[in-house]
């Protein structure tokens, strides 16, 4: 297991063994297909932010702090999320804003969209992560420059 910026991951370990990639990528197509979000035009990481759990509670907490007007702490997790979205570049923003309104057009008519245009396996590819990762160093890189002690010469 190796823990990366969005959790405890075997992939890397998986793709560097031939014997256990050959076994495991129909078993993770199959599963990608199964899961259906492709049918709705999805890509993985769209789902990324809606997902998180801890996502969930912030999203509810915020609501309640606006309401009574609070101010909340907002977990690293949302914080490291939200900060990759921003560094999309306009065209992937706005095609990723493109396919969550046109999934919800779909969720709406209770059908998933016409086969031709669902996402792809090839198309799946995982656009969010590098920016997550970046946005991940810099923050420890951050942490590690706020917690230096400057001390007087003697």
């Amino acid at each position: 297991m190796i823990f990366g910026p969005l959790g405890a991951s075997a992939a890397p370990y998986i793709r560097s063994s031939r014997t256990l990639s050959a076994w495991l990528q129909p078993l993770a197509n199959w599963y990608a297909n199964a899961a259906g979000y492709r049918k709705y035009g999805f890509k993985y990481d769209d789902l990324l932010v809606e997902e998180k759990d801890s996502v969930q509670r912030v999203r509810i907490t915020l609501s309640l702090a606006a309401i009574a007007g609070l101010i909340v702490v907002v977990p690293l997790t949302l914080v490291l999320l939200l900060q990759a979205l921003t560094r999309l570049t306009p065209g992937e923003q706005y095609d990723r804003a493109f396919r969550l309104k046109r999934a919800s057009q779909a969720s709406v008519l209770h059908a998933p969209l016409p086969k031709d245009q669902w996402t792809p396996a090839s198309e799946d590819v995982r656009y969010l992560l590098p920016h997550v990762e970046e946005v991940m160093k810099e923050e420890t890189e951050r942490k590690k420059w706020d917690s230096m002690v400057v001390e007087r010469k003697k």
